[in-house]
């Protein structure tokens, strides 16, 4: 019979899983993504990165039909560099060697809290990602709390605070555009 871990025992064993060693433990390049992107779930690199591998396995079999499909080839190529651009993550539509050199982190870059930090509306990563957890960030209409939300280009011009956001006042009011109107509400 084996005792129960004290709580300072329990705090030093909690990556160590004994059952599932090697799953737990993440190649070294998985982990400085999670930590640069700052990542809150290692499923979703995970997921980024089986993505990233669909698409330069769908890249590599149009690169490898024969000269009797070239139509079909240049039709789904075509479609597949416009969905790619689409979203974000290639950054010109011309061939298809940029999709055979997609990784997990362009997927990453694609995320809000990453954007937040491009279109300058946060200074760094952890702040963006809390100001997305605290809903402080809509995108259109929506407010969004996830962090993993992924924004395609066409979307990307309506990330904006919230209207009842402290955030928005403030920076309205170091802009000095902030209405009189604003403060009655």
């Amino acid at each position: 019979m084996v005792r129960k871990l004290k709580y300072h025992e329990q705090k030093l064993l909690r990556r160590l899983e004994l059952v599932s060693w090697e799953a737990a433990a993440g190649s070294l390049a998985e982990v400085k993504a999670l930590r640069r992107y700052r990542l809150g779930r290692r499923e979703d690199y995970v997921h980024y990165k089986a993505l990233a591998r669909t698409v330069r396995t769908l890249a590599r079999r149009l690169r490898d039909l024969g000269p009797a499909s070239a139509a079909f080839r240049s039709r789904c190529a075509a479609a597949l560099l416009e969905k790619l651009h689409g979203l974000g993550l290639v950054s010109e539509r011309q061939s298809l060697a940029v999709c055979e050199s997609l990784s997990a982190a362009a997927f990453c870059r694609r995320r809000l809290p990453c954007l937040l930090v491009k279109l300058r509306m946060a200074q760094n990563l952890r702040h963006a990602v809390t100001f997305v957890e605290q809903g402080h960030v809509r995108v259109g209409p929506e407010v969004v709390t996830d962090p993993a939300v992924l924004i395609p280009r066409a979307v990307e011009d309506f990330i904006t605070w919230v209207d009842a956001s402290r955030l928005r006042q403030k920076v309205l009011d170091y802009n000095q555009e902030r209405d009189d109107f604003d403060l009655a509400a």
